[in-house]
């Protein structure tokens, strides 16, 4: 069924004075755009987020909104947020989906397509 006239960006970013390979935990940061192309409304729900990290450990989210928030997205008008991710690993990889619905009461999935967290490598 596609994504009903969502666009989903994410940028990800690995937090270095937050993290620490003793623990270990490595905290990521990941930044959200949702873009509405459709003609209506559009009310974010809910998120499931699918998280594996590099020992292929899963762990599973769902929970209402998105940082506490439930907003409308008018169509042309996006929203956009920055949440954090631990990891016991270096690298990881996230997916999931947006619960919606439309003002006339049409609910749907807007899915988010994969994508990495990783430690940029340093060269010097």
């Amino acid at each position: 069924m596609g994504n009903n006239n969502i666009n989903i960006n994410v940028e990800s970013d690995f937090i270095k004075d937050r993290s620490s390979p003793i623990i270990p935990i490595y905290l990521f940061s990941y930044n959200i755009e949702i873009f509405n192309r459709g003609e209506l409304d559009i009310k974010l729900l809910s998120r499931y987020w699918h998280i594996k990290d590099g020992g292929g450990h899963i762990e599973e989210i769902r929970g209402p909104g998105v940082v506490g928030n439930q907003p409308i997205i008018k169509p042309g008008q996006s929203y956009e947020y920055k949440s954090f991710c631990p990891l016991k690993t270096e690298f990881g990889v996230m997916h999931g989906h947006f619960g919606m619905k439309t003002n006339n009461g049409r609910k749907f999935n807007a899915k988010i397509n994969p994508f990495r967290l990783t430690i940029p490598f340093s060269v010097n």
